[in-house]
């Protein structure tokens, strides 16, 4: 017998019990449409990120040599340490686990890539968009390289003071007096208005690339350097592309009247280039008396990295396709 319209019976129960689950799943799946559609719209708000903050890729080139690996995880156990809750994770161009197409492959959702690279070239401008490409599923966009920018010249600046205490040798403000106008390149035609009454210079070794723009970065963290010594003249030299060598670099700094003459690694770790540089200078006709080791884990590498994450979310949403910014 079907119940009264109005009476409690023995289904009442099941019905309700029904009705009620029927609501919950509705409920849940309202709530998950609300909630990417908030997330959809929030995207390029500051409290989407802080709710769901973009995976930070860092992106290193990669290198045989072990230690680079160890520096590369330091600095980004450093970069964890600034951004607690921030996920972090590492992909290498080439020679090295993981590698950026693996690292992109295992990621959903939203993703920012930082190039631990220190100047725009073929790398930043061809290898980095190409895998982005090669990764349809994710919303994602370039950073700009870490150079130039003045943390970077305060990080050389540490490492050739480490590498001065080492020596007996200090190189930095207050070390020597200010060079005036400093040495403008082609080095040979720059030389007016410099002073030398302490006699150093130093060498900036740099990887080097075919790209010019490579060499425009890479002249703006000479300069960023040389104001941060008080004005010592800092000249490019390069392990590969176009551009002076390291011992040609010396050799025109010798040229200039310097006979105190430090080398600046400006790599980010260890590796054949870092190398090549260091072993190239003894070539020369003036020795470098420092040579500094590469920039590794330094602190202020690891607020550069978290710099230019948020400069690169601050520039617009993220949204596929994938877009560059500062590339």
């Amino acid at each position: 017998m079907t119940p009264h319209s109005g009476s409690p019976g023995p289904d009442s129960t099941t019905d309700f019990d029904s009705a009620q689950r029927l609501m919950t799943r509705f409920t849940a799946q309202l709530t998950t449409q609300l909630d990417r559609l908030g997330h959809g719209n929030r995207s390029g708000s500051g409290q989407g990120r802080r709710d769901r903050p973009p995976t930070l890729v860092a992106v290193a080139h990669g290198s045989r040599d072990p230690e680079a690996l160890r520096t590369v995880t330091a600095l980004l156990d450093r970069v964890r340490a600034l951004r607690p809750g921030l996920p972090v994770r590492l992909g290498h161009i080439e020679l090295n686990q993981p590698l950026l197409a693996d690292t992109l492959a295992a990621l959903r959702g939203e993703a920012v890539l930082v190039p631990l690279l220190l100047s725009r070239g073929y790398h930043t401008k061809q290898d980095i968009p190409d895998a982005i490409a090669a990764a349809p599923h994710l919303a994602a966009r370039i950073a700009a390289p870490l150079g130039p920018d003045p943390l970077l010249a305060e990080a050389l600046h540490a490492r050739l003071a480490e590498a001065g205490r080492r020596a007996g040798a200090p190189y930095g403000a207050g070390a020597t007096a200010p060079y005036g106008t400093g040495v403008e390149a082609p080095y040979g035609t720059g030389a007016a208005g410099v002073a030398a009454p302490h006699r150093a210079g130093v060498v900036l070794a740099a990887a080097g690339s075919r790209d010019p723009d490579a060499a425009v970065d890479v002249a703006r963290t000479a300069a960023l350097l040389s104001a941060r010594l008080g004005g010592v003249p800092v000249l490019p030299g390069y392990a590969s592309g176009s551009g002076p060598t390291v011992p040609e670099a010396v050799r025109a700094l010798a040229a200039l009247g310097h006979d105190r003459i430090a080398v600046a690694s400006y790599f980010t770790a260890p590796g054949r280039f870092a190398t090549q540089c260091a072993n190239a200078t003894p070539a020369a006709p003036i020795t470098p008396g420092v040579a500094a080791a590469p920039l590794g884990a330094h602190p202020a590498v690891a607020r550069l990295v978290v710099r230019r994450y948020e400069q690169a979310i601050a520039s617009a949403p993220l949204s596929p396709p994938a877009a560059t910014v500062g590339v």
